[in-house]
């Protein structure tokens, strides 16, 4: 028999993880990209690359490097000490710490194409007209980068909500606080919990498709617009 107040609190956590990480990673992604589309410095390549480290490197290899940054001994902890905490691993807020460093290129990434896909002229006709950077990037830059955002905000959305080693280093498995989804069907399966394990599977192989349906109609627009 399905228990649903055993389904629902991993179902639960894994949403509210997931729309506050995606709404970080646009604000931190924001001036990342832009420099790294505007910048002409022969070290920014660099800093693209750390920035898309996550992308090649093992989620358990993350996860190890931040359980120490966000253990006891690490920077984590002394910011824990702040509070009267011990560490930031296994809580909720190093979820959200570690799943917006996993999840950072998701973002940065379509951001950087959609304002290098801007060009210069937009700019340059702004700042003719006596814009200000700031009031440049308001009313001209940031509304033709919207489709890098909407793309961003759903790859980087999509990838928290299936993420699994890296919650599983720095998370644990603690209910209400850290089992998320992803750790909830790896329970399941340990447990012999067939039907538990696939409704909760099933349910991400339909938010998948919708994922990538959401990103390939909104890539299509784009290469339409431009």
């Amino acid at each position: 028999m399905i228990d649903p107040s055993a389904i629902w609190p991993p179902i639960l956590l894994t949403l509210q993880l997931a729309t506050l990480v995606t709404l970080i990673l646009l604000v931190v992604s924001t001036p990342i990209a832009w420099w790294l589309a505007r910048s002409d410095a022969k070290w920014k390549e660099s800093v693209a690359a750390v920035v898309a480290l996550p992308l090649v490197l093992p989620p358990t290899v993350l996860g190890f490097y931040l359980l120490l940054a966000l253990g006891p001994s690490g920077p984590g902890g002394a910011l824990a000490g702040l509070w009267g905490g011990r560490t930031m691993a296994f809580t909720f807020t190093g979820l959200v710490i570690g799943s917006v460093i996993f999840s950072l290129p998701f973002v940065v990434q379509p951001l950087r194409i959609a304002f290098e896909a801007i060009g210069s002229e937009p700019v340059e006709a702004a700042r003719s007209l006596g814009a200000t950077p700031l009031e440049v990037f308001r009313a001209v830059e940031l509304p033709l980068a919207r489709p890098g955002y909407i793309t961003g905000a759903v790859m980087g959305f999509a990838h928290t909500v299936g993420e699994f080693g890296v919650v599983l280093m720095i998370g644990g498995n603690i209910p209400g606080q850290t089992k998320v989804l992803s750790i909830a069907i790896y329970d399941y399966v340990e447990r012999l919990q067939w039907m538990e394990a696939h409704i909760l599977s099933l349910g991400m192989v339909i938010f998948g498709f919708v994922v990538v349906s959401a990103t390939m109609l909104v890539d299509r627009r784009t290469a339409r617009a431009f």
